[in-house]
């Protein structure tokens, strides 16, 4: 996982492809997605965890963090919701998203917005809790107050699915890929069956999704 913060972009070599920097697990789920099934050509480059990052992945994502992208006019992205939206603006013939004009585009940037500044931020609590407290005894507290931040979450957006096949009506788009990558970093992935039952309809639909059921060999989200 990464964290999320506005994108961030500057100029880099060209190429002849996107090189996307990311590893298994990560926001890089959602982006690897995009491209897969626009398909858009891309070199990966995998980023060990835990591993200082040298140089030149640094002048790419000076936060060091997955995922990130250089673009084939050497345009350097950080951001995973970010990115995900360009590869949808770029490669429209796709269908990633809803088209500036369509009705569901309100709904796509909203619910792409939501899960980015409020869902993702409480997760990182979670699992990095020591991060967000010069206290170590105020750690499992930071976790217990993230997980109901979370679920509290996690019950909006379900509520915002009752009537509708996909966040932003008839058609899936990346809003429904990035709900399902958060979901499945819950500490309680399978919660979502008895707590937000639309949330577990959209995401068993999209674990039937074949780029998707292939990303996960390598992601192993589910």
């Amino acid at each position: 996982m990464s964290h999320h913060k506005q994108p961030v972009l500057h100029r880099l070599g060209g190429s002849d492809m996107h090189k996307l920097y990311t590893r298994a697990g990560s926001g890089g789920f959602v982006v690897e997605a995009a491209l897969e099934m626009a398909g858009v050509p891309y070199e990966r480059v995998d980023v060990t965890k835990g591993v200082e990052p040298d140089d030149q992945f640094r002048e790419v994502s000076p936060l060091g963090q997955v995922p990130a992208m250089v673009l084939p006019d050497g345009t350097a992205m950080t951001e995973s919701a970010a990115i995900a939206q360009l590869i949808s603006e770029s490669y429209p013939y796709a269908r990633l998203a809803p088209a500036t004009d369509d009705a569901g585009r309100p709904d796509f940037l909203r619910w792409m917005a939501f899960q980015t500044s409020v869902i993702y931020p409480a997760i990182l609590r979670i699992y990095y809790a020591p991060r967000y407290t010069t206290d170590p005894a105020g750690i499992e507290a930071v976790k217990a107050a993230a997980v109901a931040e979370v679920d509290r979450a996690f019950g909006i957006v379900d509520k915002a699915l009752e009537g509708r096949q996909w966040l932003t009506g008839d058609h899936m788009s990346l809003a429904d890929v990035y709900l399902l990558m958060v979901v499945c970093w819950h500490p309680e992935p399978r919660k979502a069956e008895s707590a937000w039952p639309d949330i577990a309809r959209v995401c068993a639909m999209l674990r039937d999704v074949p780029v998707i059921k292939d990303l996960n060999v390598r992601h192993e989200l589910w």
